[in-house]
């Protein structure tokens, strides 16, 4: 059974002073630290103890001193001492430690652990402090700086040389502040560090055929609103791409990818068909993550998309890395099937058709009939499974019943039969005429139509 992990707390604290009269006024706060005791020294001192990285705090009015570190979690108590001191005790692990009442000839202060994300050269160090200090730094690649970190080195702060520290992803500062006058007191470190560039990549590329990016409008220059940065700042960016709306004459590429360095990145976009060996450039220098094209640029068939990621916008040539991911394969297909061989004939009260589909590249998805104008109706090819690129239909529909006589309201007295000059019913004199228009579609709803026109009984 493994041991229970040591209880840690997560959250802030705040401390304030309350006047005679009642009235709060906060004098700290801290978004890591969380306060679990307070005590005067004898100076008349507040002394704070915080976890979870047993800090001890010199709290005055308008600032405050990190006075010291011991090696527990929670700093949970504080108690007067001899001689001007105070006792502190600890949980986690349970400990009691005494805090002298005078000063040591030196003073020691240890940063964080710094994490650069990213495997590092460490460049110059920039203090801001007074009085007499040393600067000392260590680097390692573990976030423990007790497990295989470099040693302590002593920075040359009179030099405008870089820090004597191993390239690593993590750094940790030493100020150790010497007496004298004025009083050493550091304000701030400043280290300047170069990551390694690392590659972009491109996680996934996704391809929808039959779909089209709307781009999202933007107000003109005259009518835009500033709600953000100043110009001179980086546009902020968007990853999420526009909604798509479905239209059968495009395709539509998106694609996730990161860089670690946060480097800006430019993208490419290539294709390849079934069969071929070379890539085919779609289009490039690319800042989103999403692309639409015309379907007719290629022609029927199965396809491959590559997406190159570049992360040259931030780089020199010779610095510069990419990365490239593949999609599935998919199909494109915008010639509509052909109907041939369409043949009919009236056999006793029906209407015999006979037909052939065919398309170069998709199976037939479903055929449809349509007599004298009337409704469309399904027909299933021989064999009923509408599975190939060529399909051969042979069926008979009832013939049309409809009243023949037509309306005639004639416009000129010199050009009709004179039964139609009294606008009387005409009926045709030769035999009926029937026309029926075949329709098909393909597995991409591609249509191609034919009609044939029957001269009946």
């Amino acid at each position: 059974m493994a041991p229970a992990a040591p209880f840690t707390a997560t959250g802030g604290s705040e401390i304030y002073r309350i006047a005679p009269d009642g009235s709060p006024k906060k004098i700290w706060e801290s978004h890591d630290e969380l306060v679990y005791s307070l005590a005067f020294d004898q100076r008349g001192r507040l002394i704070a103890g915080s976890g979870n990285k047993g800090r001890i705090f010199v709290i005055g009015p308008d600032n405050f001193i990190d006075l010291g570190k011991v090696s527990a979690n929670q700093v949970t108590g504080l108690a007067p001492a001899p001689n001007g001191g105070i006792y502190i005790a600890t949980s986690n692990l349970a400990k009691v430690f005494e805090l002298g009442g005078t000063a040591d000839a030196d003073g020691t202060f240890e940063s964080d652990v710094f994490d650069a994300k990213i495997f590092s050269r460490w460049g110059r160090a920039a203090v801001l402090g007074s009085g007499g200090f040393d600067l000392y730094a260590r680097s390692g690649n573990v976030d423990n700086p007790d497990r295989n970190w470099s040693e302590w080195k002593k920075v040359d702060l009179s030099r405008e040389l870089p820090m004597d520290v191993p390239p690593a992803r993590f750094l940790q500062w030493r100020v150790v502040l010497h007496p004298g006058t004025p009083p050493a007191s550091i304000d701030s470190v400043l280290v300047n560090y170069l990551p390694k560039n690392v590659a972009p990549e491109v996680e996934d590329v996704y391809v929808q055929p039959g779909a089209r990016f709307v781009p999202t409008p933007r107000l003109p220059a005259d009518n835009s609103i500033n709600v953000g940065p100043p110009s001179n700042a980086t546009p902020i960016r968007f990853d999420n791409p526009p909604s798509a709306v479905r239209d059968k004459d495009y395709v539509s590429v998106r694609w996730t990818a990161h860089d670690d360095n946060d480097d800006d990145l430019v993208y490419s976009v290539y294709y390849r068909g079934d069969n071929e060996t070379r890539w085919k450039l779609l289009k490039d220098d690319l800042t989103d993550k999403y692309y639409s094209f015309e379907s007719a640029l290629l022609p029927d068939g199965g396809y491959t998309i590559l997406v190159v990621a570049s992360d040259a916008p931030s780089h020199t040539p010779e610095e510069a890395l990419s990365d490239s991911e593949e999609s599935a394969r998919f199909e494109v297909d915008t010639t509509p099937p052909q109907v041939v061989n369409v043949a009919a004939a009236v056999e006793n009260d029906t209407i015999h058709i006979t037909f052939h589909a065919i398309d170069g590249f998709s199976p037939i998805r479903r055929a449809e009939y349509s007599v004298d104008g009337g409704d469309w109706h399904v027909v299933e090819p021989i064999g009923q499974i509408s599975d190939y690129r060529v399909e051969n239909y042979d069926f008979s529909v009832p013939l049309p019943t409809g009243d023949s006589t037509i309306n005639v309201e004639p416009k000129s007295t010199d050009s009709v039969p004179a039964a139609a000059k009294k606008g009387k019913n005409v009926k045709p004199q030769s035999g009926e005429e029937h026309v029926v228009v075949i329709r098909v579609y393909d597995r991409f709803e591609n249509m191609g139509a034919a009609k044939t026109v029957i001269h009946g009984r």
